[in-house]
């Protein structure tokens, strides 16, 4: 009996000795150590983080250095990454939004004691809510947003299928003619799950034995993630389907064509990449190319987009690149102006409109001294045409307008029309439609478009509303009322604990819908500063606005950076989360990495202009809070002053 004794002894001192001889790595991540993964230590950040959304430290963070912390921050991680069961569905709750309607903003305002019978009185604030990373010098004052917003009932989102263990590519390719010749052929790869094994080399299916994709499939198990379906037929684009033998023919003078090219190489990419995320490659497919082929108008614009860029991006200088952008800006309006004479081609009239106001989003500095039309001007007509096409009723009733899918045109303009609102103080046109639709839970095709899901972009446009009735004068009382109702409206969107994770999957794909999750979730904090600006009294130090910004700086570590990334989707929330960013808040520190990851393309676009705008926005308020004067100015006041008529979107 003795000998297994010592069997059993020897093999733990062999265990030990390996142990022993095994060198650990003090040079990888702290999240790698914690998780006991060999690191790959990758700059500035781990493969292991990026793929997970994990925050990746290389130098010790502070969760390190306490046990509690440290076990903290492990259950942090495995929430993210625990297997996500196919028999625990999580099922969906009625629809919250119906059942606490704030009533409608976009015509005459009731009185107080018609909408509420009973008194608003303030409540008092109770201790600091401050997070770790956020710990300011201030006296907690009194009013209603002095304490976090209490939480919520959460709305579950429906989980997916298990990711599936095979990949299938499929392969596509695509010519473009230009005055007949042949100038680009392009192949796209587009991979496919399924669960249906890979045939066998004789001709059978099954799990072939040692095969690495067998392998693959069950080490995944550990770390496994939803498969995510495609509805490649969500929108109603404004062109028909084209045939797969279909050859895109677009006539352009020879002068002309480095223009093209560098809009094909350099610009499509950046152009409505989370449509591109959400459809693989529908951008191109389904709404550029078709266009570029059948809509001069369209093709003037997009050519005056690349000569813009050209000169934002690669510090192109001098009179032709300048006459490049003018000339091509203004046969696009000589078009438009052709085509509304005729009264006839509508939706394309719109197309070439709407292309107009959002492109120039994607390119161009904010020092661009070219003369323009402002975006809201081009808008009016955009507006016009809109109605005139009848699609906010096409969307309200899609059976009955003939409309199988929501129109593209409408989703494009709605998004438009919600922030462009608030960037001049004015109503959203539409508001009244966002308003039934969110009511009757209808979708609009937002989430699908530029990532945040309808029901945060409604109740945007409610704010919107709120905060032009403030500049005209309304009852504070009233006032504070409203911003209550609708504080609890974006509480009632709140998704269930651990539903924002990382947006990869264990291949390192894109999963299009939690990607749209965690956009959802920035927008949402976002949307809730915005409507703590609007009460009386606010200030940006605050505790309850100091915990917003924070808990925005950690969301924002869940949606990829640089330029392969999805920042230049973020800039209307960046705009109203940084402009509450006080000199020690975690944004800034954030907000400066992600520029840095983002390179050059950080200076140009939507993105660039927020960035100037911040900058100068943090210079005037710092300044005053050395004075000790702590109201803080608005953004919206800095662009007046400056005369910056921008889009930030």
């Amino acid at each position: 009996m003795a000998a297994p004794k010592n069997n059993a002894l020897s093999a733990a001192e062999a265990k030990a000795a390996a142990a022993k001889m095994h060198r650990r790595s003090r040079s990888g991540c702290f999240t790698c150590r914690l998780r006991r993964k060999k690191c790959e230590e990758g700059k500035p950040a781990c493969k292991a983080c990026s793929h997970l959304g994990l925050r990746c430290d290389y130098k010790r963070p502070m969760w390190w250095s306490n046990g509690e912390q440290r076990r903290h921050q492990k259950e942090v991680i495995k929430n993210i990454i625990k297997k996500t069961q196919l028999s625990k569905k999580a099922t969906q709750p009625p629809t919250a939004s119906n059942m606490n309607s704030p009533p409608s903003l976009c015509h005459s305002v009731p009185t107080s004691a018609e909408v509420y019978p009973e008194p608003f009185s303030r409540a008092p604030s109770e201790g600091s809510p401050y997070s770790a990373g956020c710990d300011y010098p201030y006296v907690t004052s009194e009013g209603y947003f002095a304490m976090p917003p209490p939480p919520q009932p959460m709305v579950a989102h429906p989980q997916y299928p298990m990711f599936s263990p095979y990949e299938v590519d499929i392969k596509t390719e695509r010519q473009i003619f230009i005055n007949g010749e042949q100038t680009r052929k392009d192949s796209t790869i587009s991979t496919f799950s399924t669960y249906q094994p890979p045939p066998m080399p004789n001709g059978m299916s099954g799990y072939p034995a040692d095969s690495w994709v067998q392998q693959d499939y069950f080490e995944s198990q550990s770390e496994s993630f939803t498969e995510e379906p495609v509805d490649f037929n969500f929108f109603e684009f404004p062109h028909g389907p084209i045939t797969p033998d279909h050859e895109t023919v677009i006539n352009v003078d020879d002068c002309d064509k480095y223009l093209l090219t560098h809009f094909f190489d350099k610009v499509l990419k950046l152009i409505f990449p989370i449509l591109d995320a959400n459809q693989h490659g529908s951008a191109r497919a389904d709404v550029i190319l078709p266009a570029l082929e059948s809509n001069k108008a369209y093709l003037h614009c997009c050519l005056s987009i690349a000569a813009t860029h050209m000169k934002a991006a690669e510090g192109r200088s001098g009179e032709q690149i300048d006459n490049d952008i003018v000339r091509h800006r203004y046969a696009a309006i000589s078009e438009l102006c052709e085509a509304l004479g005729r009264d006839e081609n509508h939706s394309q009239i719109l197309e070439a409109t709407l292309g107009m106001i959002f492109f120039q989003c994607s390119v161009g500095r904010a020092d661009d001294a070219l003369p323009d039309i402002p975006w809201h001007q081009h808008f009016q007509a955009g507006i016009s045409l809109v109605n005139k096409l009848d699609l906010p009723n096409a969307l309200m009733d899609l059976r009955a307008s003939g409309h199988p899918q929501p129109p593209f045109n409408m989703a494009l303009a709605s998004w438009i029309d919600i922030l462009g609102a608030t960037m001049i103080g004015r109503l959203p046109t539409w508001a009244d439609t966002y308003r039934e639709l969110n009511m009757s839970g209808k979708s609009a095709g937002l989430a699908e478009l530029m990532g945040c899901e309808d029901n945060i972009m409604f109740l945007i446009s409610e704010i919107a509303c709120l905060d032009v009735q403030k500049a005209e004068g309304i009852n504070e009382v009233v006032l504070c009322k409203y911003v209550e109702v609708l504080a609890n409206e974006i509480g009632m969107t709140e998704p269930p604990h651990g539903t924002v994770q990382t947006c990869f999957s264990t291949t390192g794909a894109i999963r299009p819908k939690q990607l749209s999750i965690n956009i959802t979730a920035v927008f949402r904090v976002a949307a809730r500063i915005y409507l703590c600006s609007l009460v009386p009294g606010y200030e940006p130090r605050q505790p309850s606005i100091c915990h917003l910004v924070s808990q925005f700086s950690e969301l924002v570590n869940f949606i990829p950076a640089g330029p392969e990334g999805f920042d230049r989707s973020l800039a209307w929330p960046l705009l109203i989360a940084g402009t509450a960013s006080v000199a020690a808040s975690p944004f800034r520190s954030m907000f400066d990495e992600r520029c840095k990851r983002l390179g050059d393309a950080a200076d140009f676009g939507s993105f660039g202009r927020v960035r100037g705008l911040l900058a100068d926005i943090w210079q005037i308020n710092d300044s005053a809070s050395a004075r000790r004067e702590f109201q803080g100015v608005r953004w919206r006041d800095v662009t007046l002053q400056k005369k910056w008529d921008y889009l930030l979107i």
